[in-house]
């Protein structure tokens, strides 16, 4: 056995500084937890939050950019190649009109804010995300740690969540097919210059299969109650032998008990995973699908305490035709029949859902992609391109969409011109609509947290946008 085992650390005296920190960097669970339950840091300056009424956030990311003007900001009026196929309906809203095809949330739009005038100047998928996870344009490289952390990173290493649950958790299920994982490369989804400690939990499996559970909540095999005890009480040693004020210890001894807490607290960790608690008739509300599931699994997780949660668009489409929301081909076909009815579903239900159980005042939703699509269909903007039937890629302007947490309901900001091309008043950038959320998340514009050297580095450049925030 490892001079490091259970048995023989309990019969050990005394350790090196170097046997605990490796010690330390063992998993307790046999799996890869402890980078990917990050620490809870102590939460640094602690701040009156009376500024942010927001305890949590969900982010539905449709990853592939969604055609702007064929679903939020749609130009009846224009040529039928800017245009396209699909008609404006009304909505609770008077005077404003969104596309037929998301009725639910035509319903609803008394409680979003529609932000018409995003943009910013990339046009590549994974390099683009960085801006609508962090705020910030992607450095040059893409290295992992050279990105500036997401949201989520960044309310972890503020402390933020309750419970043994990790403060970010990340959702990109993969299904059964040949569809490529572009989501796995996109950037700004980690700790980036704080470090892998504040990387999101990662969970890839699919919640709408009869047989999900996640994999890293699962003892692993030959990891009996008893061994888990053996490290339990490695763990309590560790613990004991850190001097005060040893930082590097204490962060290993506090990451083993969260895992320690996470494998063992049915009700608040393993429990939040068991959409089987879940009545039937709500499951089938959400959409009993891979996006309708994990926005489910989302509202369930910041139930318990979890800051912030990311639902990406499930690795689904034809391969080489229509992926994700990327709608080079097919644009009106896969719009009406596999995007945005799954889509409105979800994010209605999620309206519902946390108006019902009171939770819409302090939860914000956020819908977007990384930018939008071409105004003229077919028309040529990356090296992908477009299909006579599609839109390419384009960030010049889009739509992004908020819900809850204290943002203003029914309201539009912004506006693009005629062809949905160009912002036309109240241009948005990434790093504003970004500042904005950390505002309603009680994240304070000067707040400043400590990169890989120790540098204070601030966390929210930007700037709120007043007109936003109800």
């Amino acid at each position: 056995m490892d001079r490091f085992g259970c048995r023989q650390f309990r019969r050990a005296r005394a350790l090196s500084r170097r046997d605990v920190l490796r010690a330390g960097s063992l998993s307790l669970l046999g799996l890869s937890l402890p980078e990917l339950l990050a620490r809870r840091a102590a939460a640094a300056d602690a701040e009156e939050r009376s500024f942010g009424r927001a305890k949590a956030c969900i982010l539905l990311f449709m990853w592939g950019g969604p055609a702007h003007e064929d679903t939020w900001d749609m130009k009846p009026n224009a040529p039928p190649e800017i245009r396209g196929e699909f008609q404006p309906i009304a909505t609770n809203v008077p005077g404003l009109s969104i596309c037929e095809h998301m009725p639910r949330l035509a319903r609803r739009c008394d409680k979003l804010t529609i932000v018409r005038s995003m943009t910013h100047g990339n046009a590549d998928h994974t390099p683009s995300t960085h801006f609508l996870l962090t705020g910030q344009p992607p450095p040059p490289g893409g290295e992992r740690r050279a990105q500036w952390p997401s949201m989520g990173s960044v309310l972890s290493k503020l402390g933020r969540g309750r419970g043994p649950l990790p403060s970010y958790i990340s959702f990109r299920p993969k299904l059964e097919n040949d569809v490529p994982r572009f989501v796995e490369e996109s950037q700004g989804q980690w700790g980036g210059w704080m470090g892998p400690m504040h990387d999101p939990l990662i969970i890839d499996d699919d919640p709408s299969r009869a047989d999900y559970r996640v994999a890293d909540l699962a003892l692993s095999e030959g990891l009996s109650k008893e061994r888990l005890d053996e490290r339990r009480y490695l763990l309590a040693q560790v613990e004991s032998l850190a001097p005060a004020g040893d930082a590097a210890l204490a962060a290993h001894a506090k990451n083993l008990q969260r895992a320690y807490d996470l494998l063992t607290s049915a009700a608040d960790a393993k429990g939040a995973f068991d959409l089987t608690q879940e009545p039937q008739a709500m499951r089938e509300r959400y959409g009993l699908n891979p996006h309708g599931q994990s926005v489910l699994q989302a509202r369930r997780l910041i139930e318990r305490g979890v800051p912030l949660v990311t639902v990406f668009w499930p690795s689904e489409g034809i391969k080489n035709i229509s992926v994700y929301w990327d709608t080079h081909s097919r644009n009106f076909i896969d719009l009406k029949d596999r995007l945005m009815p799954v889509a409105d579903q979800a994010f209605s239900a999620l309206l519902d859902d946390l108006s019902e159980l009171g939770m819409l005042d302090e939860t914000l939703v956020v819908w977007t992609g990384e930018f939008g699509r071409t105004p003229r269909i077919g028309q040529r903007n990356s090296d992908a391109g477009a299909g006579r039937d599609g839109r390419d890629h384009w960030p010049n302007c889009f739509t992004s969409v908020l819900a809850g947490g204290g943002v203003r309901g029914g309201y539009v900001h912004g506006k693009s011109d005629k062809h949905a091309a160009y912002p036309a008043a109240d241009p948005v950038l990434p790093a504003d609509l970004i500042a904005t959320v950390y505002h309603l998340l009680g994240v304070a514009e000067h707040q400043t947290l400590p990169d890989l050297n120790g540098r204070p580095v601030f966390v929210r450049p930007g700037k709120a946008i007043e007109e936003l925030l109800g």
